[in-house]
């Protein structure tokens, strides 16, 4: 076994270990939450690695349902929070949490300048699922909310996972670490769940802000963009001046899904009301 393949399968062992804690406190809505994170990525990384042709429609309806539905949840149901506990913190909060997500986003392409133990791929995958983890666990622990801004959230997982396994598949790598970010978000979200945050309205107001404007930045930053040199336009097998009708009617598609995937909340919001 490599050391990138036993990073990913040391991982697993973690979460497990972890989700033993998590259900002796009766964490339950962050154990679904975490494995469903796990899941997302872990049963969509096989078809990206044996995906020999894509449709770029199907990448362009997972990236704009999981984009949709996370600026809907956060703007539903963590934003109110913020504004709640104080409304100006709450908003330099949720300026500071989009500042810093476009930050490490920016700064973590650096990875790829570095000798590290795993592909660069799975570097910035689990980067991002460690933050993402270490706010959901905060938010779990200290305010009560549902299930379902949890699964919103994390939804972006399973277009990721078939899209980095993908990439790493057609450089005959194995897709076998990206059980790193599979757990990762789980790990984190568990043990942060610990952090016990003072009661102070200014306080929780940009604690609460800053988990809203990282959210609302990586929804952002998953929505898909149909543009020559982007993502979906590496998967057309075409020339650029056929691209061009192609990645037009593909914009259709992206602003179509994200509607669907924030109505999605919506109509599940109001069946829970």
């Amino acid at each position: 076994m490599n050391r990138p393949t036993a990073i990913g399968v040391g991982s697993v062992v973690a979460l497990v270990a972890l989700s033993g804690y998590a259900a002796s406190t009766q964490a339950w809505k962050l154990l679904i939450v975490s494995w469903a994170a796990f899941g997302a990525m872990a049963f969509a990384a096989p078809f990206g690695a044996r995906a020999r042709s894509e449709h770029a429609e199907g990448l362009v309806w997972g990236y704009g349902l999981a984009s949709g539905a996370m600026v809907t949840s956060a703007a539903v149901f963590l934003v109110p929070q913020a504004l709640g506990h104080h409304p100006q913190f709450g908003g330099f909060g949720i300026a500071l949490g989009i500042l810093a997500g476009f930050a490490s986003h920016t700064i973590g392409h650096r990875f790829a300048h570095m000798d590290l133990p795993v592909d660069r791929t799975v570097t910035e995958l689990s980067a991002h699922a460690l933050s993402a983890g270490a706010i959901i666990g905060i938010v779990y622990g200290n305010i009560d909310v549902g299930v379902g801004l949890g699964l919103a959230i994390v939804s972006h997982k399973g277009p990721a996972g078939y899209a980095a396994a993908r990439r790493l598949s057609s450089r005959n790598q194995s897709v076998v670490p990206l059980l790193l970010p599979a757990a990762g978000l789980g790990i984190a979200a568990i043990i942060s769940s610990a952090i016990s945050l003072p009661a102070t309205d200014a306080f929780r107001g940009v604690v609460f802000g800053f988990a809203s404007g990282v959210f609302l930045h990586v929804a952002m930053d998953f929505l898909p963009r149909c543009e020559i040199g982007s993502e979906i336009h590496d998967l057309l097998s075409v020339e650029d001046e056929h691209a061009h009708s192609i990645l037009d009617r593909l914009r259709l598609h992206a602003a179509g899904s994200t509607v669907v995937g924030g109505g999605a909340v919506f109509g599940a919001w109001m069946l829970l009301a």
